[in-house]
């Protein structure tokens, strides 16, 4: 067993930020007893054997910069856990534009959205051959959501390399058959797709609407609407970028109810921006249905979390077991994690039985 995970990443904004701030936050605490690991032992695996050894963004003011220091570059705004990053000798290399940046940013101020960098972009065989060059096991996709052109596109480069996929963002790849089985053949493990955050708006609203199942009330409609002031809440203003995130959010939660219910009466989705909030994101549930005799109840709950960290405490997770996967030789979509860390994986559990399915994967009980 390798004892790096060496990871490479598209994208690199808040999510990134979060997930490199906590492997070097998790390594300098880890004799210390911290909080916010779902798991802290991955078959052998802690957060700081992770390593980045590849990164592409499209933004002027990460490009070319060494990861360590494009983690804290504008326009990102997540909070600053682990300031003591060190110099990585990474460097962020630009990235294929195709649709990873939405028409409509270039009229919000710079510091609050995307600067286009004026430099050569790598091309599909640029990414194959430095996903090649640095032995990269898994990249992370954490392009923007809408960009489905450019998820594809590192996507098809991963299967080139045979390097493993975990598509954070809620473009159906993992999820979708064709994709599913294109990895399976050539024998890559892939996680996916659309990252469910540790304790986040998708999480606490399927929790409470197994409660109303398991408890016998009838749900007549609910609704879960979510603002927040980082640049994936700008770039979703563009509501047609909007429909795969929709699906995935909506089906992470209807997948549950076992009845009929009527489309019209479940809402889930992106709602506003509101900048001053940063990387905090909050969000309203509201539950309405019938308890015995049909009397009426309503459930109302507020979240208020930062983003990105509540974000790459899934993805410490998926990144380990996907490495797990490739140690074991298992290739194609990994059933259980995707299950258990996102909210449209190719096969929909309860949560309780994504976590038992993870903990059996992790001890070898299971295959995918």
């Amino acid at each position: 067993m390798s004892k790096k995970i060496r990871v490479a990443i598209a994208g690199v904004g808040n999510c990134a930020s979060a997930l490199i701030q906590g492997i070097y936050y998790y390594q300098k605490h880890q004799d210390k007893n911290v909080s916010g690991l779902m798991f802290e032992d991955v078959g052998g695996y802690k957060p700081w054997d992770i390593e980045i050894v590849a990164a592409w963004d499209v933004d002027a003011r990460k490009v070319g910069k060494d990861v360590s220091e494009a983690i804290f570059s504008e326009p990102n705004c997540t909070t600053v856990f682990e300031p003591n990053v060190p110099k990585l000798g990474v460097k962020v290399r630009m990235g294929k534009v195709l649709d990873g940046v939405a028409p409509h940013m270039k009229d919000y101020p710079p510091e609050r959205s995307f600067v286009v960098a004026d430099e050569k972009e790598d091309e599909l065989e640029d990414v194959v051959r430095v996903l090649k060059e640095t032995e990269a096991d898994i990249l992370v996709n954490y392009v923007p959501v809408g960009s489905e052109e450019a998820a594809r596109f590192y996507a098809m480069a991963c299967l080139e390399a045979g390097v493993s996929f975990i598509n954070g963002m809620p473009t159906f790849i993992v999820s979708d058959p064709e994709w599913a089985k294109k990895f399976e053949a050539a024998g890559i493990p892939v996680v996916g797709d659309d990252i469910k955050s540790q304790v986040g708006a998708t999480i606490l609203h399927r929790t409470l609407v197994q409660l109303f199942i398991d408890r016998g009330v009838k749900i007549d409609r609910t609704y879960q609407l979510n603002f927040g002031g980082n640049t994936d809440f700008l770039n979703m203003l563009e509501r047609s970028r909007l429909s795969t995130k929709k699906t995935s959010k909506t089906e992470a939660v209807s997948s549950l109810i076992t009845y009929d219910i009527d489309p019209f009466n479940i809402h889930i989705g992106p709602s506003d921006w509101v900048p001053w909030l940063k990387d905090r994101k909050i969000a309203y549930i509201r539950i309405e249905g019938r308890l015995f005799g049909d009397v009426p109840m309503y459930l109302e709950a507020k979240l208020d979390v930062e983003d990105s960290p509540n974000s790459a405490g899934s993805m410490i997770d998926a990144i380990r077991c996907c490495k797990l996967a490739r140690d074991r030789g298992i290739g194609g979509p990994l059933y259980s994690i995707s299950a258990y860390t996102m909210k449209h994986p190719p096969i929909q559990y309860p949560d309780w039985q994504a976590r038992k399915m993870v903990e059996e994967f992790i001890r070898g009980e299971r295959e995918r």
